[in-house]
């Protein structure tokens, strides 16, 4: 059998001339508003990235300070606080994330699953099995990108844990005038952090690639 473009394969789908081809009677699926819902939690998921990736700045900058402002303080207990406050509110927005994160899982399962039905009922055994083929490669694929971003969802819960054991550790730190000693822990944090924002970039560039690429963009 011929190579099989994808692309052309899922925008031929797309066509409203093979919407349930012989479906006697049945309504068309309505493949746009699964494309659309999918494109638009794509932003969606985006957008909380960002708010995410600017409270883990913002939270690992304060951290990071620390020293300097428990040097400066008159009050270290509420230094401290206030450390804890911005990662309190780095953890609601990874939370935020995942939301989304499940959103658009979902969203991807419902646009696969409708393009499945709709190739199912074509009378076309040859149009059937080269789109159902074209259809599975990109949903593997793409499950790929799902996975690890969920990994990097569940290493940002993970990275926020241990930021609030380098505080707790600071504490303890300060009491023994020893604060130099979690210096390594702060390190860590840093690098983990800008590891983890890249993976998430890396999905969301591949969910805008796979809508426009193979799907046609519309």
């Amino acid at each position: 059998m011929k190579n099989i473009n994808i692309s052309l394969i899922i925008t031929a789908i797309l066509l409203p001339s093979l919407l349930f081809v012989g479906c006697k009677g049945k309504s068309p699926e309505d493949l746009p508003k699964y494309k659309k819902r999918f494109r638009t939690q794509i932003a969606s998921f985006e957008n909380q990235k960002e708010k995410a990736d600017e409270r883990v700045e913002d939270g690992v900058t304060t951290l990071t300070g620390i020293q300097q402002a428990i040097e400066n303080a008159k009050n270290v207990d509420a230094e401290f606080t206030k450390v804890y406050g911005k990662w309190e509110k780095v953890n609601k927005e990874v939370e935020d994330l995942n939301k989304e994160y499940e959103k658009l899982k979902s969203d991807a399962e419902n646009l696969f699953a409708a393009m499945e039905r709709q190739t199912a009922s074509l009378n076309d055994e040859k149009a059937r099995t080269e789109l159902s083929r074209g259809i599975k490669t990109n949903k593997d694929t793409y499950n790929q990108t799902l996975a690890k971003t969920s990994e990097a969802i569940g290493e940002l819960r993970t990275l926020h844990d241990e930021a609030k054991d380098v505080i707790k550790a600071l504490e303890v730190a300060v009491a023994l005038g020893e604060i130099s000693g979690v210096n390594e822990g702060l390190k860590n944090i840093q690098d983990k952090v800008t590891v983890i924002m890249a993976d998430l970039n890396e999905s969301i560039k591949e969910s805008k690639e796979m809508y426009e690429q193979k799907m046609g963009g519309a």
